[in-house]
């Protein structure tokens, strides 16, 4: 027995803290984390940022991956689809993009190559260019929540990552279909996901929300952290959006804010400076991109 005992003792043990202390752990119910998130989306109706952006294009698959340099840039957003976004270059100020949407339209000037591009927001037509595939109302739909509709089906469930703990809320919508025969089976009870949102027990923050497009395509996978008070309203310092789809990483950090002020209706308009090129986005002939 003694020479068993020292052929399986333990030859080294490492201490680790633990990320969060068991006895910290927050409980919830699947009612409580709807009722906060809700909340959290009905508390913001507008914001005006000043934020830091960078931007990676590219991933494993296509062979390529560019990391672009960090800019200062300003949001403007108002519910329920209004948004503005200016990158500037660092130091000097001067504009390297400015994008508005209504959530119908999308308008895009980029300086350094006097072109002014307009199309319709809901075009997902990925480019071979994946900046070209970056989008404005892509950060309305991360920085603006939409509350979870009572009458939609949610499971909860916990689970474990990188040594952290969460609930997850899974959403659920019935299946879309497009013939008759599979809009009888929709109805019958074929159902497809349509969020996951994931909350950290440590303070039940929102630390994560996945979107699903039709057929469980991700559409966004939003990471949100560094969670803060700006007077009455908490709001994350850092949002990280992955538009797997579009094939870009868009990282956003909050350096200062404002949330719920009126912001009048030509701060959104964006008009074509003289002697720039028009592009209509989704008009090209069949061999060009966008």
């Amino acid at each position: 027995m003694a020479a068993l005992a020292g052929g399986c003792a333990v030859s080294h043990t490492t201490v680790v803290k633990p990320a969060v202390a068991p006895e910290s752990l927050q409980v919830a119910t699947k009612q409580d984390l709807i009722a906060r998130y809700n909340r959290q989306a009905e508390t913001i109706t507008s914001l005006n940022a000043a934020v830091t952006i960078s931007l990676t294009a590219g991933s494993a698959y296509t062979g390529v991956i560019k990391q672009y340099h960090e800019v200062n840039g300003f949001v403007l957003a108002q519910k329920p689809a209004s948004i503005r976004v200016i990158g500037q270059a660092p130091v000097v100020g001067t504009n390297i993009f400015d994008m508005v949407s209504d959530g119908q339209t999308f308008h895009i000037f980029i300086p350094s190559q006097h072109k002014f591009l307009v199309g319709p927001a809901q075009l997902e037509r990925p480019s071979a260019k994946p900046i070209e595939n970056l989008r404005p109302q892509h950060l309305t739909s991360a920085m603006f929540w939409e509350p979870i509709p009572p009458q939609d089906l949610v499971l909860m469930e916990e689970a474990r990552e990188a040594g952290y703990q969460y609930y997850v809320l899974t959403v659920a919508r019935p299946a879309e279909k497009s013939d008759t025969a599979a809009a009888d089976a929709a109805s019958a009870g074929d159902w497809e996901i349509a969020q996951r949102i994931w909350f950290d027990r440590g303070d039940l923050s929102v630390a994560r929300s996945e979107t699903f497009d039709a057929g469980g395509k991700v559409g966004s996978d939003v990471s949100y952290a560094g969670w803060d008070a700006f007077g009455v309203v908490k709001y994350p310092r850092r949002i990280s959006i992955d538009r797997p789809g579009n094939d870009y990483k868009l990282q956003i950090g909050i350096t200062r804010v404002a949330f719920n002020e009126s912001i009048s209706a030509e701060r959104f308009v964006l008009q074509q400076p003289p002697e720039t090129e028009l592009v209509n986005v989704g008009e090209e002939s069949p061999g060009t991109k966008p």
